[in-house]
């Protein structure tokens, strides 16, 4: 990291999101392709990636575990018990770990390592494929300030982040993990509609993505309520308000509430086993 003293990351599990994170990590030069070590599970998968990237990839998660001292678990959420137990040897109070496996609580995480070991969990979404995703961060027992900022900066790579305590983990899960799909079926639905009211389909579908982001834009930006700037919308017997009253009668605003609480559950119940 940009310090006196120059750290390294190894990112076990590249796959998906852990290999958007080491590309984002290298396109804005957080860690030199020196300092950064890979895994995934096949040589050949390995051996392609390494030269993509310019960083080492094997299939040795021990190995690059021993020359790392921040490691991002990025492996699936059944796999992170097997994963830490086999990289034990490599551990030390010292270093720093980043999972990113959905539900896997930082005390489950500690016990595998068997020491006191700073342990700091991330939930990011898909979104952060293009630069624009959010994650929630939330610290095990034995994580510093310092080691947070550093995650927060890591995973500013991708978007924002929020850090949050770990019982509201699962939250962060229902709502902006789970979120980018109940966004899609709104999207889709309104270029739908756009249809049906006579736009031919890839007109409305740019009208339905380009007003789906513009609208967020706006909570960003300007740091409005979405009610405030919802009434900005809605004049006076116009058109938006009955628009509005059609959507309130059909239940949407219950229907997306019990959508995050549901999946929020869902990652309660695969938090628990």
């Amino acid at each position: 990291m940009r310090e006196e003293k120059r750290q390294r990351i190894a990112v076990l599990g590249a796959g998906k999101m852990g290999g958007i994170l080491l590309q984002a990590f290298l396109k804005q030069q957080l860690f030199e392709p020196g300092e950064i070590r890979a895994t995934v599970a096949h040589a050949e998968r390995a051996a392609v990636l390494s030269a993509q990237w310019g960083v080492e990839v094997s299939t040795d998660n021990l190995a690059a575990a021993e020359q790392a001292e921040i490691l991002l678990l990025a492996v699936k959420p059944f796999q992170i018990a097997e994963l830490v137990t086999r990289i034990r040897p490599a551990l030390s109070p010292a270093k720093l770990l980043i999972s990113v496996a959905a539900s896997v609580k930082t005390e489950a995480i500690e016990s595998a390592a068997r020491m006191e070991i700073a342990v700091i969990r991330a939930m990011p979404n898909t979104p952060s494929t293009l630069g624009v995703g959010v994650a929630g961060i939330c610290r095990g027992r034995y994580v510093s300030d310092e080691q947070m900022e550093q995650a927060s900066r890591m995973f500013s790579t991708v978007g924002r982040t929020v850090a949050v305590d770990e019982k509201h983990m699962d939250a962060v899960t229902g709502l902006s993990a789970s979120g980018p799909a109940f966004i899609y079926i709104i999207l889709e639905s309104l270029a739908e509609a756009g249809v049906k009211v006579g736009l031919p389909r890839d007109v409305a579908t740019l009208l339905a993505a380009q007003t789906t982001f513009g609208a967020a834009k706006m909570v960003l930006d300007t740091g409005y309520h979405p009610a405030l700037l919802k009434d900005s919308v809605t004049t006076p017997a116009g058109c938006t308000i009955d628009g509005i009253l059609e959507l309130e009668e059909g239940g949407l605003r219950v229907t997306l509430i019990k959508a995050v609480m549901r999946a929020t559950e869902r990652a309660r119940e695969l938090g628990r086993g």
